[in-house]
């Protein structure tokens, strides 16, 4: 916890990033440098040589990263269908060996498949069997055969069999990455946020979470966040700026409440997306965030956007999921007293990347210890 707040991360990953497991180096190679640059750029004490980085993220080193060096509670990993990396990057295997290992501490995954693919509702099917998911992950291109394809969140041949299907299956949650493109792949228009509209509207009974709504497209996303009460904004990458850049970040979060004003908190969840980033300097940052008199003036288009209270911050890191997920906060924090992770941290959190197979990847560090 940090102070009295139960903190669920809702995005946690652990790429594989070696050249071995690319399946095309056109598209792998430019997905790993933007991570590796990520990892470098971060605060003074967090930052990591692109080079050694980019290895084998094993499951262990993001459990450390997220629960021995950070004050997360706990945390839900992703699946990511990406298949110009051979297992998808950061792979199904990887998202059941994080909840069997340490279930409560990764209390949930995403599943994940490319609806292009002509095994897609078969695959959806696998993983549901092996782990019973808490939403859908999607992305808008596909990867097959050397070719990159967009494809619509609002298609009806393509897109909504696979929520009739995630829906037969119980999953009521769909989560897209919108906004940040991969690499140089073409299709760019596709992480344009229009077409969930088209999604949200055919399924009412569904939720559907915008991963890195905000960092572009900020008064699109807004106004989908004010309109549409199934619609979610996840705040991964976002994180990143408001330790890189916090006046940046107010400008994001502000633009994002400039519709829906403070009704639109209440949808909105944390994500660090670790391994893209250490996981603590934003979620401190994030605490200690207030916007400015002037950042408030500039948005709210039919009222002001509201300061950020403790009650806000203490929903956005944690309320707001549990409601999303069906989660109790009490009990999930109750079943992490004693565990290896609590008993460890007890005297304080360990030093950043120490406790992962990265440790000597730390730039502020020598190269051998």
């Amino acid at each position: 916890m940090i102070d009295d707040i139960v903190v669920v991360d809702c995005v946690a990953h652990a790429f594989d990033m070696r050249p071995d497991n690319w399946a095309d180096r056109r598209y792998a190679e430019p997905s790993n440098m933007l991570v590796a640059g990520l990892l470098a750029a971060a605060p003074e004490g967090y930052r990591l040589d692109p080079a050694r980085s980019q290895g084998n993220w094993t499951v262990n080193d993001t459990a450390n990263v997220m629960f021995r060096e950070s004050r997360n509670d706990v945390a839900i990993f992703h699946t990511t269908p990406i298949f110009f990396f051979k297992d998808g990057w950061s792979s199904w295997e990887k998202s059941v060996e994080a909840v069997r290992r340490y279930p409560n501490r990764f209390v949930g995954a995403y599943c994940a498949v490319d609806p292009l693919r002509p095994d897609a509702l078969e695959e959806l099917e696998r993983q549901v069997e092996t782990l019973t998911p808490f939403g859908l992950k999607l992305y808008p291109i596909s990867y097959t055969e050397s070719r990159v394809n967009p494809w619509r969140m609002d298609d009806p041949e393509v897109a909504f069999p696979l929520y009739e299907r995630a829906r037969e299956l119980g999953i009521r949650h769909i989560a897209v990455h919108k906004s940040v493109p991969l690499g140089p792949t073409p299709g760019g228009a596709a992480f344009r946020p229009d077409d969930v509209e088209g999604a949200v509207t055919a399924f009412p009974d569904l939720t559907f979470e915008i991963v890195h709504g905000g960092m572009a497209f900020n008064e699109e996303t807004a106004w989908l966040l004010g309109r549409f009460e199934n619609v979610w904004v996840n705040l991964e990458t976002l994180n990143i700026v408001l330790t890189a850049r916090p006046t940046v970040f107010a400008e994001m979060l502000s633009g994002l409440l400039h519709v829906g004003g403070e009704a639109a908190l209440s949808r909105i969840i944390w994500g660090s997306g670790a391994i893209n980033c250490h996981p603590r300097p934003s979620l401190e940052a994030f605490y200690d965030f207030s916007f400015t008199p002037e950042q408030l003036d500039r948005h709210g288009l039919f009222g002001p956007v509201p300061q950020l209270t403790h009650d806000h911050k203490r929903a956005i890191l944690g309320g707001n999921a549990a409601r999303l997920y069906g989660l109790d906060l009490d009990a999930l924090v109750a079943a992490t007293r004693g565990d290896e992770f609590d008993l460890a941290t007890r005297e304080g959190l360990a030093a950043p990347y120490s406790t992962t197979a990265f440790a000597h990847a730390r730039l502020d560090l020598p190269a051998e210890v």
